[in-house]
């Protein structure tokens, strides 16, 4: 047995393919609840930065470092940066009431608010609107347009009136707005996360791909960047940001205040389509069982948004209140894997998650996944093994969406847990393999310890040389797995298990 590798391991790849991204906070951060959420179903974990301190954040970390330890399961952790927040002022007696057709003016005076006119403290906005925009206040509850606008004043009208208060935030959607994606509280944030060593960092507020790539450039390979798409600008522009960006997030909480409700639907399929066609990683987000916040069971309408997205072949579904804030986050978790489990079940799921055509780039690497997808349905293999040292190869392989599960064996952690939030993709840290012979007897070996085949079953290996060579995929070979091969595996495992005790 090579050296690195035990056989006593608590990681069984799950039999479900879509994976679940849990919100971290004050319901869910204890050693407990993490543990919990892992049993119940959460492949990955995220940590909302527009709440709470570095030190909590920290040991939030420490406690999913830990318990990826404890259970030998690499442990996915993604750091979502706030983004610029735009805020109206404050007022005089902390709100007004604003009537239908009534002219409203913003402006760049300290003075507190009244029923005419509030403050302002963002002149980038000044300079962008135009007659016609629309300015959207509270999460869109009130709606105004502009009738005109200089450098320290914008008049409005009220186009749907009610109560506004102090600080209430704006969206502005139908300009794209000079600001960039990360403030300096994000660029703060984003020094301690990758400090914490963090497995992805997710940036808000995308309007081009130039925020993606001043990112990218502050990350500097540390971490993978994850686009959140939530501004339509971002939208017109998917294209570019996928470029730049590892995954994106289809973040339809403020898609949802700055596009007419009934179009983001398309959208979703849109940007879904879109990711994966590209190959890349994709997560539907916000409101999948707000009910839960709440109430144990959810609504059927979610439990229908959450099924469509996985019949959409999305990589990852995320829950942000109901894990976070909740009364019910482990039963939150549970609901989601057992939507998830029981769409992947139905005999129609495979062909509606291959409705999305995604051929493959002219390479090698691509040509080899699109073979091994094949090929697992010509010899009827009961799973791919993939070796990989940067995980690309497992990202084209998740790309091609196969029937049989994944097995990833890669000797980087940072590979490893960078996974989390792929489709189908089983990542197990192993020691690197050194010849042909090594890769053919550890893929039998990982492929029985980790339960994903059995004697009789047919393996399709997938591997590059030289060996330990990144983006030097180049092998494909099918090989079976014997009776006798199963019994001295569970002998080796009955010796380690009686020299432990």
């Amino acid at each position: 047995m090579a050296t690195g590798e035990t056989l006593h391991s608590q990681f069984v790849p799950r039999s479900r393919k879509v994976r679940i991204l849990a919100t971290l906070g004050p319901a869910s951060n204890t050693p407990d609840m993490i543990r919990k959420l892992a049993e119940a179903g959460a492949d990955a974990f995220r940590i909302n930065m527009s709440h709470g301190n570095h030190e909590d954040h920290r040991k939030v970390v420490e406690i999913i470092r830990s318990l990826e330890r404890e259970l030998e399961r690499p442990t996915t952790i993604l750091a979502d940066l706030q983004g610029p927040k735009l805020r109206v002022g404050r007022f005089a007696g902390a709100g007004a009431i604003l009537e239908k057709g009534q002219t409203f003016v913003f402006d760049r005076s300290e003075e507190p608010g009244t029923a005419q006119r509030v403050s302002l403290p963002h002149r980038e906005i000044f300079s962008a609107v135009e007659e016609g925009t629309r300015l959207l206040i509270d999460d869109g509850k009130l709606v105004h347009r502009v009738m005109s606008a200089t450098a320290d004043r914008i008049e409005t009208v009220v186009e749907v009136g009610g109560r506004i208060s102090n600080n209430k935030g704006l969206n502005v959607p139908d300009v794209v707005l000079p600001l960039a994606a990360l403030t300096d509280k994000d660029r703060a944030d984003l020094a301690f996360a990758l400090d914490q060593h963090v497995d992805w960092i997710a940036i808000s507020f995308v309007q081009r791909p130039e925020d993606v790539a001043e990112a990218r450039r502050l990350i500097a390979g540390r971490a993978a960047l994850l686009a959140k798409i939530e501004k339509p600008a971002a939208i017109e522009r998917l294209e570019g940001i996928l470029e730049l960006a590892d995954a994106v997030m289809v973040a339809r909480g403020d898609l949802g205040v700055e596009l007419p409700p009934e179009q983001v639907p398309a959208f979703q399929k849109r940007i879904v389509e879109t990711a994966r066609r590209m190959g890349r990683p994709v997560v539907v987000a916000t409101q999948m069982l707000e009910s839960m916040i709440d109430s144990p069971s959810p609504t059927r309408a979610e439990v229908s948004d959450v099924a469509t997205a996985v019949y959409d072949g999305a990589d990852a579904v995320m829950l942000s209140a109901e894990s976070a804030s909740g009364k019910y986050p482990c039963e939150a978790v549970s609901m989601m894997n057992r939507i998830a489990t029981s769409v992947e079940s139905d005999p129609t799921h495979a062909a509606r998650v291959h409705f999305t055509e995604t051929l493959p780039d002219p390479t090698t690497a691509d040509a080899i996944a699109q073979a091994a997808n094949t090929m697992v349905g010509t010899v009827d293999a009961a799973a791919i093994v993939c070796f990989t040292l940067s995980g690309s190869t497992a990202r084209r392989l998740s790309r091609e969406r196969p029937a049989v599960p994944l097995l990833v064996l890669t000797p980087s952690p940072k590979t490893a847990r960078r996974l989390g939030i792929l489709w189908g993709a089983h990542a197990v840290r192993t020691k690197d393999v050194a010849n042909f012979e090594e890769m053919i007897a550890k893929a039998k070996r990982m492929a029985l310890r980790h339960r994903v085949a059995k004697g009789g079953d047919r393996l399709v290996i997938i591997a590059g040389v030289p060996f330990g060579t990144p983006g030097s995929t180049n092998v494909i070979h099918i090989v079976r797995l014997v009776g006798d091969e199963l019994d001295r595996y569970k002998g080796q495992k009955e010796a380690a298990r009686a020299t432990r005790h």
